[in-house]
């Protein structure tokens, strides 16, 4: 898993085609709330290997955040086929992530 949030951001047109599961992970590499809920995103996240897993920087005036109204960081939103399924804002347990994450991977639920 990639720990750095990247500051090159893909257009929305391009995430809502994206196909099959998607997170975006929205922060910065400054942020404290950012840095500690790291270990909880990878565990929940590692065990997905074929999931698209995209660290956004975001900050203001950053159009892919703010085409999904981020407000605060790290803000986890899970896709399936391009469409927001679940959210999970500055994450603090695992269950949590693993919840959002089966809407998006088990089919039963997709």
């Amino acid at each position: 898993m990639n720990s750095t949030y990247a500051p090159n951001e893909p257009a929305r047109a391009e995430v809502d085609a994206y196909a099959g599961a998607t997170v975006l992970d929205f922060g910065t590499n400054w942020c404290g709330w950012c840095r500690n809920a790291q270990p909880l995103i990878a565990e929940a996240l590692g065990t997905q290997p074929q999931l698209r897993h995209l660290k956004v920087e975001d900050g203001p005036g950053r159009p892919l955040g703010r085409s999904y109204r981020v407000k605060l960081w790290p803000t986890l939103i899970f896709l399936k086929d391009g469409q927001e399924v679940a959210r999970v804002v500055r994450p603090s347990r695992l269950e949590e992530l693993r919840e959002a994450l089966a809407k998006i991977t088990d089919p039963v639920q997709a």
